[in-house]
């Protein structure tokens, strides 16, 4: 079995558009552009490695999971768990809203409603949608977590979220948005 460590670092390699090999095998040495295209795509692995702490947190919590049990595994107390991981969800404004509390169930008849009236996800959190509106319909899609396919980049399909182990596509129909009944 490949180390995680490994794993990491060899996507973070390939979203800096470095291959280990290639410079090993040329007997070349990385250039100062080449480690800021490191820096920027380890930045990157960062944020969604604390994307995914958060999620799998709140995940345990909505389960049931103790504050002390979850501080013992990430070896901090359960104080210290709690103020890292218990924040609040943020204030919503004119243009942003968090749709919830809804369910693997019902989130896609949820999201299609919020769609037809301008709303579309743009983060994703247990039992919850952050939305952004604008003056058109939206579509949304969820599929497991993988990359745009061209097929659905082509049909107008961009990634809204991700939020493991889902990702969220949303489409701007161009059609004007209905108003709220």
């Amino acid at each position: 079995m490949t180390d995680l460590a490994d794993e990491i670092a060899r996507a973070i390699l390939a979203d800096a558009g470095l291959a280990a090999e290639s410079a090993t095998d040329a007997g070349t040495q990385p250039d100062g552009e080449a480690f800021l295209a490191l820096i920027s795509a380890s930045a990157r692995a960062e944020r969604e490695v604390s994307g995914l702490m958060q999620r799998s947190v709140s995940s345990a919590r909505a389960m049931g999971v103790s504050w002390a049990r979850i501080g013992g595994e990430l070896g901090m107390t359960r104080q210290a768990a709690q103020q890292r991981f218990g924040r609040a969800e943020a204030a919503e404004t004119p243009g942003e809203r968090w749709l919830g509390p809804v369910t693997a169930f019902d989130e896609m008849a949820e999201l299609e409603i919020a769609g037809r009236q301008g709303w579309h996800t743009v983060e994703a959190q247990l039992f919850s949608h952050r939305m952004v509106r604008t003056p058109t319909q939206w579509q949304h899609r969820r599929t497991l977590w993988r990359g745009l396919l061209a097929r659905e980049r082509a049909e107008g399909w961009e990634i809204g979220c991700r939020a493991f182990p889902w990702l969220y596509l949303v489409r701007d129909t161009g059609i004007p948005a209905e108003t709220p009944e």
